[in-house]
């Protein structure tokens, strides 16, 4: 399996790495049906993909990364579930901070903190004072997230700031709106994956989007490996991005 890692690994133009790629994790309860396991069994071996893919895209040499870990529709999951997820977060935080802190990754989180519980918000919040100096690579968090609910919290502060004086109607553009976003600073992705089958963004980044490439593996994100995130960008390398152009 190595060998297959090392050959799709050569085959990566190097100097075409995407700037930021956004990943909507997806397939831990149906990965975990399929073997008759309790689901969040499934959420415990996608976690283990979040630390390999983590460390993968900072080797090769991407700046952004973003994985969508919890929608603002994911609070609709059994309470079981749910609470499993925070416990994953937790976890993964006390686990892995330092070496993302040594690593020189800063962690970001998109999206509204305060429904999470007490002790996820604190962990979440020490992770990214931690960090918030580091320079290598930004890793985007996204928690009780939503696309459409960042556009109304984008467009309220908006309106608050042009009542206040700051910004003035008549100036406001595509760059307004995007400084106004969670990934505010950031560039918007330039490749967008997701496992397990599904073909839709589910309210994932929806404004950032508009000139992503997108890559779908049938691949469920339990399984989803440092090879299958090579394939991902050696496809988005071999397309001509015109960006409405000709």
């Amino acid at each position: 399996m190595g060998i297959v890692l090392d050959e799709n690994l050569t085959k990566i133009d190097t100097t075409k790495i995407p700037n930021h790629i956004a990943i909507i994790m997806d397939g831990n309860g149906r990965w975990a049906t399929k073997r008759s396991l309790p689901r969040q069994l499934g959420h415990q071996e996608g976690m283990k993909r979040v630390v390999e893919i983590v460390e993968c895209s900072k080797e090769i040499g991407i700046k952004h990364l973003t994985l969508y870990a919890f929608s603002t529709e994911n609070w609709k999951r059994p309470k079981m579930e749910i609470d499993a997820l925070m416990n994953l977060l937790i976890l993964f935080i006390r686990n892995e901070l330092d070496k993302i802190h040594r690593n020189d990754v800063k962690i970001k989180v998109l999206g509204d903190l305060k429904k999470l519980p007490y002790l996820a918000q604190k962990e979440v919040n020490r992770a990214i004072n931690k960090t918030i100096d580091n320079k290598s690579m930004t890793l985007n968090i996204a928690l009780n997230y939503g696309g459409r609910q960042e556009l109304v919290n984008a467009t309220k502060a908006i309106l608050v700031d042009i009542k206040m004086g700051i910004i003035n109607i008549d100036d406001i553009n595509e760059n307004t709106i995007s400084n106004y976003l969670d990934t505010k600073g950031q560039p918007d992705p330039d490749l967008i994956i997701r496992p397990s089958g599904e073909l839709r963004l589910s309210n994932f980044l929806i404004y950032q989007s508009a000139y992503s490439e997108f890559y779908f593996s049938n691949v469920l994100w339990p399984d989803f490996k440092k090879n299958d995130l090579y394939k991902a960008i050696i496809d988005f390398q071999s397309r001509n991005r015109r960006f409405g152009g000709v």
